[in-house]
């Protein structure tokens, strides 16, 4: 069964930037874009690039290794709809961000 795991503070989520966390075991990237909260695999599957520490394109984050984009709400990679990331469901509490894992 599902549960919500805190990892976070939204003050420590830069607008446009991504911040990564741990929960349950797994590395999980946090972006806040326009104000949401999105929560996504922070590995590139092309070559492992570190997600959050690539550039926020819109509502997609760009590997800062060979520039992949993918949607920081579906995972859907920008070029090929079959490469797709993990995404999780995100709530916020009293500042606190939560991610089900």
């Amino acid at each position: 069964m599902a549960k919500y795991v805190k990892v976070a503070k939204r003050n420590q989520i830069p607008e446009g930037s991504g911040l990564a966390v741990e929960a349950a075991g797994r590395e999980i990237g946090l972006f806040l874009v326009e104000g949401k909260v999105c929560a996504i695999d922070p590995v590139c599957p092309h070559a492992g690039g570190p997600l959050t520490e690539g550039g926020v394109n819109g509502r997609n984050v760009m590997c800062p290794w060979h520039g992949w984009e993918f949607s920081l709400e579906t995972g859907v990679c920008d070029f090929n709809d079959a490469i797709c990331l993990k995404t999780y469901k995100v709530k916020e509490e009293g500042g606190d961000i939560f991610v089900e894992v």
